[in-house]
């Protein structure tokens, strides 16, 4: 129970006023939240919880992150866009994957590894500009892609006929054991598709797995396999 401030309310309304420019605290705060939820938090929705203005945030989300990785905790802090989770720390996917009984590692077709470079590097994109890059039909290798969750539609193209514009998604960033778009490979400029293969194939063998979502199953740990016969599990 909450302390009753001096005119008989609960000091429960002045709590979140603490938090500003604490980034410690801040940090605290918001791995609570994020383990409660056991999804997806917008920054939005965790700053009007918090009460901290957009700098405050950024400062403990910063924290956390470092805080995490520093010492080498089970869980990690994972962005994508405007929206941060927990997720299982990727050296520990072995673990995981035996607790949950899933298999550990699969592989990507060259097609399917193609498209997704293509995407990770010029997202959001859309189908023609997918086919322009690669030179090929890529429908069989999005729609793949799609499937096992690892990209999705996010909008629509501002320009004749609105085609769908496509975008890795947070489960991509759990199969290949990043916390970020960030950390994909540095390449200067514009890459072609080999380029951006080799960077993304670059990230695969740091990984031995994929990190869970906290406080979920998540999917298999893993690249999932793009395989026309044998379709991995959702």
């Amino acid at each position: 129970m909450s302390a009753e401030a001096p005119n008989g309310t609960t000091g429960m309304a002045a709590l979140p006023q603490a938090l500003q420019g604490d980034a410690a605290r801040i940090a605290s705060a918001i791995e609570s939240l994020l383990f409660v939820a056991g999804r997806p938090l917008e920054q939005n929705e965790l700053r009007k919880v918090l009460a901290v203005g957009e700098e405050d945030l950024q400062a403990g989300l910063q924290a956390l992150a470092h805080i995490l990785e520093e010492q080498r905790r089970g869980l990690r802090l994972q962005r994508l866009g405007t929206q941060v989770q927990l997720v299982t720390a990727p050296e520990n996917a072995r673990y995981v994957a035996a607790l949950l009984g899933l298999p550990l590692t699969a592989r990507l077709t060259p097609a399917a590894l193609e498209t997704l470079a293509v995407i990770c590097y010029r997202q959001p994109i859309t189908r023609a500009q997918i086919e322009a890059i690669r030179g090929v039909n890529s429908d069989r290798a999005l729609a793949s892609l799609i499937q096992h969750g690892l990209v999705a539609e996010v909008g629509r193209a501002p320009t004749v006929g609105h085609p769908a514009l496509f975008a890795t998604t947070p489960e991509f960033l759990q199969q290949f054991g990043l916390t970020s778009l960030e950390e994909l490979p540095h390449i200067d400029g514009l890459p072609d598709v080999q380029r951006a293969v080799q960077a993304l194939q670059e990230r695969l063998p740091l990984s031995e797995g994929s990190a869970a979502p906290s406080g979920q199953g998540g999917q298999a740990p893993g690249v999932v396999e793009d395989h026309p016969a044998q379709e991995a599990a959702p």
